[in-house]
C-alpha cells in the first residue's frame, strides 16, 4: 500500500509540474497532513481544470484569439492530466487488489 501512494504522490507532483510548466518535473510535494481523499480530489480537479483549459483554447483558435502553440500546449497538457488520472486510478485498484489478498 505504501508503495502505491509513494507512485500515486510522484504521479501528483509530476501532473503538478508539468502543469506549472515547470521543466524538470519539480513541484511542491503533497503535504503528508492531508488526506488521501483530499489529494485525489485536487487530482481530478486538476485534471479537470486542464482539459476545460484545452476546450476553451481550442475554441479562441477557431476565432484567432489564440496560435496554434497555444492550443498543442493546452491539449498536450490535459493529455498529460488525464495519463495521471489513469496511472493513479490503476495505483489505486492494484494497492486495493493487494489488500483483499492478504490473509485475515
Amino acid at each position: 500500500m505504501t508503495a502505491a501512494l509513494t507512485g500515486a504522490n510522484a504521479a501528483l507532483n509530476a501532473y503538478r509540474a508539468a502543469a506549472q510548466g515547470q521543466p524538470g518535473g519539480t513541484a511542491a510535494a503533497v503535504n503528508p497532513t492531508d488526506g488521501f481523499g483530499a489529494m485525489l480530489e485536487r487530482a481530478m480537479e486538476g485534471a479537470v481544470d486542464a482539459a476545460r483549459n484545452a476546450d476553451t483554447t481550442s475554441v479562441q483558435a477557431m476565432t484567432g484569439q489564440a496560435g496554434v502553440t497555444d492550443v498543442v500546449l493546452a491539449v498536450s497538457r490535459a493529455e498529460l492530466a488525464l495519463q495521471t488520472t489513469v496511472a493513479l486510478r490503476d495505483r489505486v485498484v492494484s494497492a486495493y487488489q493487494d489488500i483483499m489478498r492478504m490473509p485475515i
